[in-house]
Order: C-alpha cells, then structure tokens, then sequence
C-alpha cells in the first residue's frame, strides 16, 4: 500500500513537471527571460528525477539473488542521493550561471505577459502536484511534526517530491517577485538576480536532501516502537535470562534486518532453546511484517559483553594506525 501511494506521488510530480518544463521553455525562448529559463531548467531536472525515482522503486523490488542476499532495497537510497547531486549540480548551477550572466549583461525581458500567464499556470500544476505528496506525507508522518516526521522517515520517496515540489513553488514566486520588479522598476538586472535565488533555493533543497539520503544509504536502525516491541516480545519468552543486543537496520522502507543476541539458561535444553527462536522469529514477523529477516543467537551475557569490548578494542587500535598513517 506505501509503494502504491509513493508510485502514485512520483507519477503525479512527473506529469506536472513534464508538461510545466514544455511551457516554461516556450515562455523563455519567446520573451529572452533568464528567471524563466532557470525555471524551465528546473523543471527538466525535477522531471528526470522522477525519473529516476521510478527506476529506483523498481529496482528496489527485485527479489534477493546469491550477490545480493539482502536484496535490492536499499537501490532506492542511492537514487534518491543521485537526485539531490543533479538539483544540486544541474539545477542550481546552471540557475545560479544564468543569473551571473544576465547580472552582467542585462537586457529587457520582452512581452513580459507570456511570463506572468506561465508562472502563474506552472504554479497550478505544481500545487497540484505539490498536494498529492503532501496529503501522502501527512498520512506517514502521523502525529509528528514536520522535521521530525522527514528525520525518522525510512522512504525517501515522498519526502523527496515534498520537497521539490515545495522548491518549485519557491522558485516560481522568486522568478514573478523578479520579473515585476524588473518591468515596474525598469531594472533589467533584477530578472538575473531571480534567477540566483531559484539557484540558491535549489542548493538548499538538495543539501537537504543529500543530509537525509546520506543516513539511509549509511543504514539506519528501526524505530523506537519497533524495537520496544521486540523488548516486550523477547521478556514474554521464558527461559531467557538476559536480551544482550539488538540490532536493526533498514534495508529498504518496509524492509528491515534484525539480529539478536539472547542469554538462556543454563537449564534450558537445546531443543527448547531452538523450539524459543522458532517463536520468536514467527512472534516478532507477525508483529512487525517490516521485518523480514531475523537472527538469533544464544550467547553467555558475559561472553557477549567480553566479546563486544575485544571489538571495541580492535577498533580503537585500527583508528589509530589510520591516524599514524
């Protein structure tokens, strides 16, 4: 059902920006306006990286194979961290280098009414597409706030649209706020410096972006429910004297890995301790279905913790031959 509704929000932004990016360049060629050629820009990159968002949800469910035993999940995080370095790298460079340009060499924008009709009919499309990804957000985000909803969100598919569709609408405003001035003010130059805002809105939003990609990509752990849940499940099984550590990481945004490490008693058999894994993995899936993989290992609390500070300390020495070297 997530993937529907993400699919969903990706082919709305697509749609929008496809047939926004066609206007924007008719508009541009026709009046010479440097604001409005950032924007045409902006929407050629935007619809290329739904693009790519596309392909990434795609990739990102082909079954698991022999070189990839964890599956493709985590594809959709490096396409989203692609994303951001082409807003970064296409749309704000070439948005900021057309402004530096007509900074230097100003010109009157001609028949400036093919602009304002444009910007206005691209900022209907964009809040259009701007409302599917918000109403799909809200659902997800629940009671959390904003920024707190897009730092524990685990699919970057929806906040990522949010965000260029937000930039969009930003940068629509920048380029009408410009061109009236330049036309009420008769300051040409204003037109270029527009577009140096919309270049700099973009480098916000993909730095942003990139920040919230770089997380998912290094892997990030299930949330505080989840791993409460496990806590409760594992303290409801008896014969399990201690929960030494659980580890989780997402794999994909309804795919994550879990491995556990659990003290038994002494007196506990081993068909026991197997038949207490069995249920445990089966408790733990029926709970929490994001969990798709599932780990137990039966250890001596004090063998585990000597073996996590023997860890430890190879770690520390490794850091610090890196250091020496």
């Amino acid at each position: 059902m997530a993937d529907h509704s993400s699919t969903r929000v990706v082919y709305a932004a697509l749609i929008g920006n496809g047939l926004i990016a066609i206007t924007k360049f008719g508009a541009a060629a026709h009046t010479g306006s440097s604001a409005m050629l950032s924007e045409a820009i902006h929407s050629v990159v935007d619809t290329g990286n739904q693009l790519l968002m596309l392909l990434g949800m795609r990739n990102a469910r082909k079954p698991a194979d022999e070189m990839h035993p964890f599956g493709y999940g985590r594809e959709l995080y490096f396409w989203a961290f692609v994303v951001a370095i082409l807003i970064f790298g296409l749309g704000a460079g070439i948005s900021a280098y057309e402004g530096v340009i007509k900074v230097r060499a100003p010109h009157p924008v001609t028949n400036p009414v093919v602009n304002y009709v444009v910007l206005a009919v691209a900022m209907v499309f964009e809040a259009g597409a701007w409302y599917v990804a918000y109403k799909e957000f809200k659902k997800t985000k629940g009671a959390m706030g904003y920024i707190e909803a897009v730092r524990r969100s685990k699919d970057p598919t929806v906040f990522t649209i949010l965000f260029e569709d937000t930039a969009a609408m930003l940068g629509l405003i920048a380029a009408l706020v410009g061109l009236a001035l330049a036309e009420a003010l008769d300051l040409p130059v204003l037109d270029g410096v527009a577009s140096i805002v919309i270049g700099a809105i973009l480098a916000a939003t993909a730095a942003l972006l990139a920040w919230e990609c770089k997380g998912l990509l290094i892997g990030e752990r299930a949330g505080l429910p989840v791993i409460d849940g496990i806590r409760r499940i594992v303290a409801e099984e008896p014969g399990i004297l201690a929960l030494n550590e659980i580890l989780t990481m997402h794999m994909g945004p309804e795919d994550v890995l879990l491995n556990v490490s659990l003290d038994f008693a002494d007196d506990v058999t081993s068909p026991q301790v197997e038949a207490s894994i069995s249920l445990l993995e089966r408790r733990i899936k029926a709970e929490f279905p994001e969990i798709t993989r599932v780990f137990i290992e039966a250890q001596n609390l004090v063998a585990h913790r000597r073996a996590q500070a023997e860890a430890a300390a190879r770690a520390r020495a490794a850091a610090g031959k890196g250091e020496e070297g």
